[in-house]
């Protein structure tokens, strides 16, 4: 064998890899023990606090799905409570209506279902969160897009709700606030210019004003002011 052989066959000798288990009967020969497997690295202390990070996103995901009455809607109600105390002071009312909103969805679902027990720690979390909406609608000067919005979805998902249960929802502190608030937008009204039209539709909110139906008096009020 010529060296010119000898150098080609030792240079494919470094591409030929041992197996696995001679490698571990090797390692046992040297070291006198048993290599330990790691089946789930991710224990390490480098991947722990990650890897609960996860499992709490997960669960907190999860909780967004939970009703009144269940194990993980504490955690939903606090995940709320996280994004109220970042959100800013003219952002609040809407976000307090969404949650409003939220509530009302909670309460048509557990109706739905006829789960009796869930009803009345729902209706008691709608009460709170009506109590805030409405501390926050009062403080507000004039009631931007995502108010008049939300509101709306107020109304339907209020009656969808009554109509399940078949009994009224009573949110009377909502009701004082949409009454300050429709005050205002009928009386912007009355000092402006308007046309046939919008005069129409103020005289039918000035209607529900007098039934002591503020919530559609708000509505009807926004929108004699937008229509042009």
């Amino acid at each position: 064998m010529t060296e010119k052989e000898l150098v080609k066959k030792i240079k494919k000798l470094k591409g030929i890899k041992p197996s696995q288990n001679w490698v571990l009967k090797t390692k046992i020969r040297i070291l006198g023990e048993t290599p330990q497997f790691e089946l789930f690295p991710f224990f390490k202390p480098v991947y722990a606090g990650l890897f609960l990070v996860f499992i709490f996103l997960g669960i907190v995901e999860l909780a967004q799905s939970a009703l009144p009455g269940e194990p993980l809607y504490p955690l939903k109600k606090m995940t709320e409570g996280i994004q109220v105390v970042f959100v800013s002071e003219t952002n609040r009312p809407g976000l307090q209506l969404s949650l409003t909103n939220k509530r009302l969805e909670e309460l048509n679902e557990i109706a739905l279902k006829n789960e009796a027990k869930k009803l009345v720690p729902a209706i008691k979390e709608l009460e709170a969160n009506v109590s805030q909406a409405a501390k926050d609608l009062v403080r507000t000067k004039k009631a931007d897009k995502e108010v008049i919005e939300k509101t709306k979805e107020l109304v339907e998902n209020k009656e969808k709700v009554e109509k399940i249960l078949a009994t009224k929802i009573e949110t009377e502190e909502l009701e004082n606030a949409y009454k300050v608030l429709a005050e205002k937008e009928i009386e912007n009204l009355e000092n402006s210019s308007l046309t046939e039209i919008q005069i129409e539709i103020l005289n039918q909110a000035k209607e529900f004003f007098e039934k002591e139906d503020y919530l559609n008096a708000f509505l009807k009020a926004i929108e004699a002011s937008e229509k042009r």
